[in-house]
């Protein structure tokens, strides 16, 4: 974030001396609450099912005593494996809905100020010889832990979010019951090395204190493996060989010598080796095998998705002592910077550029993997490549998910916080970030989706700090580049970081990011959007009270508490003096909202149009932009492309046309229409046809070119509009693109004035510039009615996928389109069915024309009710047909 928002705090703490290592298991959506038992046999492993948790303000027994097998924890609440407290408390009904209206105000800061206590039991059985340990990460902010009435370490060594920490519990536990406490202290990101929200959206009371991954408990024989991992060198461009260089630390948990042989597979390759390890000694064994004509890992859109299995197993005199397993892919990920001095990215030999949202979690940071899983195939359906985490780095299931489902990832350490203020730290700091570094690197580095670590964000760290997290990622055996900032930022050992993080964070217009200048189409941007986001109508009444809705309305300098906790970004005054200035005064919340997604759409699609056509610029090209946000951790009207419920409007719209592979555009600066290839293939034969309309409907210009597009962000230029006496003060342009067989691939519709939007740079701020006079769009708002019919079918395969289909038809006989058709499928009652995928959708229709959309979604979403799909357009009556 931008670093004009630095919150700087001076504090200190003791932090603690932690092993890292690649860790983690899937978590399921459905919290477990049961006891978790350990399989007997070393390389055996068990996450914590759940725990009751109690604040230490009602608890006036010790760690020892609440830690022993058989505590009666009366009165103390159930939760899942990983559970903050606020979370925890939700799911036990202690708080009404914290997502709607101000309820979240009514949950009390003051509860959260002292320590709570974590509890959890796990059974072991009966075989002996075996080491145990503990195995946990993801402690907001610290705790001492306590497994069976002894202290087994202390907050000022499990600190921090990330780092790992592993101590050996096996003089402390025995076959039957077992149990472990964790006395978590409250968070403060201002001091704490911890995970914070900076203006994203209103902080939870709890500051997101308590466990949010998973603890294991681990049991492993005489020798035991750790750090497993595999890095990949693959020939480019040929694609043809894989060089694999597969390590593993060995460790003697006995004290006399041992020899062990390690052996497995790496990608199918046989894996073996001996090695003699002294009292307590621990080395790392290495294999160098190789694959001939490996499955290669691609982005999504770029090819396939193939993940390899690295399987190891540790025995002593043909006894298993311990196993490891990770998976990992075959792909070449090189980024340089360019003549311009932006950072560039190829992926196994191709140029990439980089298309992305920025990520946030849950406000909880609740686990729910079929939520995870939703929100990536969003992001695929937005045409993105990649997401950045600035800070909140999800647990192990969002980077699996991301393996399969080709999604790039730019995780990183966040701004304004206590991991920026590095002036302040002390030496227990530098160790818990060190260590953090360690175990993120350990944890990451075999992921494909992962091309980079950003060691900073608003700023690059200092020179110390930037040898710190250098050294782990080194000798993590960081694959990846290391870039020491979001920020356009230099650090000594890294470099310039190729980025800039000019903004803007609120409202400008489309014509904007045709500039080669601030947040323009140049270079690579790593957030930067054009402000708020409108949910839908059915979102906002799930979402805010009906005298708060009227506040929406009615008052641009209300403040909104589903915005943002800053002073800077607490109003919609900006885009809705825009708003109104471009399409005319709201009459009405229903008049408001649609006037949103339309100025939404544009404002989206308008920026990573201009993105990509400028991909290939000979001069200052773009090459990378991160749309500030991909979604929100709560129901918000802030800085979003779908919305908490997954429903969809304007902006996802708009972003969902502007990345199509094969994509026709109108470029804002020079009027001309372009065609941009994502595909690695040239297309050619293609027709492209431009046609211009007064707003009532009367056609004024027609041009029309046949044109082929090199492939890898190729473009061409087919039609510059030109100038056009008679044109309606609001006027519309529609793009069509077809293929040799004139089918129709891309349609794009744009809403344009012959009143310019004017940009005052004089008075550029860092979080947007003034718009000086509004394009005219209120021509709108006269358009006639056009009648649209609509028929839908749908169909349910075997694994419960539901696919509806719909026709929408002009089908007037004058010359009116029928503008922005939004469709949604609902229940009986009306409700969106969410998450739902469309083809295309906020499609315009001219009389006589029609156009197919096919949504998916779950059939069980439904509930058990009939499909109905409902139609609207900004100049069509809503109608609600049956779906069936």
């Amino acid at each position: 974030m931008p670093r004009r928002r630095t919150r700087i705090l001076l504090c200190s703490f003791w932090a603690a001396l932690l092993v890292a290592a690649a860790g983690g298991a899937a978590s399921a959506h459905t919290p477990r609450t049961g006891m978790a038992g350990v399989t007997d046999g070393p390389g055996s492993a068990a996450a914590l099912t759940g725990y009751r948790i109690q604040s230490s303000a009602k608890v006036t027994d010790s760690g020892a005593a609440i830690s022993k097998p058989g505590y009666a924890a009366t009165g103390w609440y159930a939760t899942g494996p990983r559970s903050t407290v606020v979370a925890g408390l939700l799911q036990n009904g202690k708080y009404a809905d914290p997502f709607y209206s101000t309820n979240l105000k009514s949950i009390a800061a003051s509860d959260f100020t002292v320590p709570w206590w974590y509890r959890s039991d796990f059974t072991l059985g009966a075989e002996t010889g075996l080491h145990t340990f503990l195995d946990l990460s993801g402690v907001i902010s610290s705790a001492d832990v306590w497994v069976n009435g002894t202290r087994v370490a202390t907050s000022a060594q499990v600190a921090g979010a990330y780092p790992r920490f592993q101590p050996d519990i096996t003089a402390l536990v025995h076959s039957g019951a077992n149990s472990v406490a964790f006395e978590v202290n409250p968070n403060d990101p201002g001091k704490d090395l911890t995970t914070g929200w900076i203006d994203w959206v209103q902080t939870p009371p709890d500051n997101n204190m308590g466990i949010f991954r998973d603890v294991f408990v681990r049991r492993s024989g005489s020798v035991a493996l750790a750090n497993a991992h595999v890095s990949t060198r693959l020939s480019v461009p040929a694609l043809d060989k894989a060089d694999l260089t597969v390590k593993v630390d060995a460790r003697n948990d006995t004290g006399g010598q041992v020899t062990a042989t390690v052996a497995g597979t790496a990608g199918g390759a046989s894996l073996s080796q001996n090695v003699v390890l002294a009292a307590h000694q621990t080395k790392t064994v290495t294999f160098t095998p190789s694959l001939a004509n490996p499955k290669v890992w691609w982005p999504y859109g770029m090819g396939g998705q193939p993940l390899y299995d690295l399987n190891l197993t540790a025995s002593t005199g043909g006894t298993t002592t311990d196993t490891a397993h990770e998976r990992f892919g075959v792909r070449d990920v090189k980024s340089s910077l360019n003549s311009d001095g932006a950072r560039t990215y190829t992926i196994n030999g191709r140029p990439l550029l980089i298309r992305g949202g920025g990520w946030s979690p849950d406000l909880f940071l609740r686990p729910d993997r079929t939520y995870l899983a939703d929100r990536l195939r969003y992001t695929r359906d937005l045409g993105l490549n990649t997401i950045r985490l600035e800070g909140h780095l999800e647990p192990d299931d969002f980077f699996d998910l991301a393996d399969e489902y080709g999604i790039l990832t730019l995780p990183g350490w966040e701004c304004c916080d206590k991991w920026q203020s590095l002036d302040d730290w002390t030496s227990a700091d530098h160790a818990v970030a060190k260590a953090s570094m360690a175990a993120e690197a350990a944890r990451l580095r075999d992921h494909p989706s992962v091309i980079s670590f950003l060691i900073g964000s608003d700023e690059a760290p200092t020179k110390q700090v930037e040898k710190e997290y250098v050294d782990a990622l080194t000798a993590a055996d960081w694959p990846d580049p290391i870039v020491p900032a979001a920020s356009d930022a230099t650090a000594p050992i890294t470099g310039s970081s190729g980025m800039k993080m000019t903004g803007p964070y609120d409202w400008v217009p489309p014509s904007y990011w045709y500039n080669k200048r601030e947040g323009g189409a140049y270079g690579f941007n790593s957030e930067t959007g054009a402000g708020p986001d409108v949910p839908t109508l059915d979102t906002l009444h799930r979402m805010m009270s009906p005298a708060e809705l009227d506040s929406l309305w009615q008052n641009p300098s209300a403040k909104q508490y589903h915005r943002s906790p800053s002073d800077t970004f607490g109003t919609l005054k900006i885009f809705d003096d825009a708003m109104t200035g471009r399409y005319g005064k709201p009459s009405s919340l229903d008049d408001y909202v649609r006037k949103a997604q339309l100025a939404q759409y544009e404002a989206v699609r308008a920026q990573f149009e201009a993105y990509g056509r400028d991909f290939t610029d000979a001069s200052n090209p773009s090459t990378g932009v991160v749309y500030w946000m991909l979604n929100s951790g709560w129901t918000s009207l802030h800085w979003q492309l779908f919305d908490r419920y997954l429903d969809q409007g304007g902006s996802y719209y708009g972003a969902q046309e502007a990345n199509r592979p094969l994509h026709v555009q109108y470029s804002y600066d020079d009027r001309s229409v372009v065609v941009v290839n994502s595909a690695h293939g040239a297309a050619s034969n293609l027709t492209v046809r431009a046609d211009v309309y007064n707003v009532d409907g009367t056609s004024k210009y027609t041009g029309s070119a046949t044109v082929g597009v090199p492939g890898d962000g190729g473009r061409t230029t087919a039609v510059t509009i030109p100038s056009i006496s008679g044109l309606s003060t609001t006027y519309l342009v529609r793009l069509t693109l077809s293929d040799a067989k004139g089918t129709e691939v891309d349609r794009n519709v744009y809403w344009l004035s012959t009143k310019k939007d004017v940009i005052d740079w004089s008075k550029n701020d860092w979080y947007y510039v003034p718009t000086s006079s509004y394009a005219d769009l209120s021509g709108l708002s006269g358009m006639a009615s056009a009648p649209v019919s609509a028929t839908a079918s749908s169909t349910t395969a075997a694994d419960g996928t539901t696919t509806t289909t719909v026709t929408l038809r002009n089908t007037g006989t004058g010359k009116v389109p029928a503008f922005y058709l939004d469709t949604h499928v609902v229940d009986s009652a009306g409700r969106p069915v969410l998450p739902i995928h469309w083809s295309e959708n906020a499609v315009s229709l001219w009389p006589g024309e029609s156009k197919t959309l096919t949504s998916t979604y779950r059939g069980s979403d439904l509930h058990g009710s009939a499909v109905k799909v409902r139609v609207s357009g900004w100049n069509v009556p809503a109608q609600t047909i049956s779906g069936s």
